[in-house]
């Protein structure tokens, strides 16, 4: 039952809409009219806001840091409960209460719990891994995908619990699903830009 009630809180927590809210509140647009039309962090930069941008990309990356830390200190929860604690977090940015069930890709909320489930070393791979996935790559989503095949390896090499191989599963499937058009597209690799 306890679990439950983080399972609870982690989704809420996702769920709350920073770039939607932050882009009305401080540039006075709907964020979900730029870019690919999803409600983060790089659509509000894309809306006119650098520092926005990136305060909602750190908020986002704590909402999903946030609940584990607090499921796992707070309320005793590991194995497979804190795994669907932590992918409550990235359903409820991928799939918000309050945006109508409708939501983010859920790449800012997945930094987020990993961080919380498996320290900083992770959360500096992943980033790492997804900084050069994106200067190989030239579809974002396959870039998200190849980042997170990188953390898979790591986490078998860590010799970590099917626990978080389970929570890695459900991660990137949510994230698969919010990167379908994407995904439709082969991968290939990006193309150098003139000088």
């Amino acid at each position: 039952m306890i679990a439950l009630i983080w399972i609870l809180i982690a989704y809420l927590s996702g769920s709350l809409p920073f770039a939607v809210w932050m882009g009305q509140l401080f540039l006075q647009k709907e964020i979900r009219r730029f870019g690919d039309g999803n409600p983060g962090g790089t659509n509000v930069i894309r809306a006119g806001g650098r520092a926005l941008g990136i305060s909602v990309i750190v908020l986002d990356g704590l909402k999903g840091l946030l609940p584990v830390l607090a499921a796992q200190h707070i309320g005793g929860i590991v194995g497979w409960p804190l795994a669907a604690v932590a992918l409550s977090a990235v359903a409820g940015h991928a799939f918000s209460f309050f945006l109508r069930f409708k939501g983010g890709k859920a790449v800012a909320v997945t930094f987020g719990i990993w961080a919380g489930l498996t320290g900083w070393s992770s959360l500096f791979l992943l980033g790492a891994l997804l900084m050069a996935a994106y200067l190989l790559l030239s579809v974002d989503g396959w870039a998200v995908i190849v980042a997170l095949v990188g953390l898979l390896i790591f986490l078998l090499a860590a010799g970590y619990q099917f626990d978080l191989l389970g929570a890695w599963l459900g991660n990137c499937l949510i994230v698969a699903w919010k990167h379908r058009r994407e995904l439709s597209q082969p991968p290939s690799l990006r193309r150098p830009t003139p000088p």
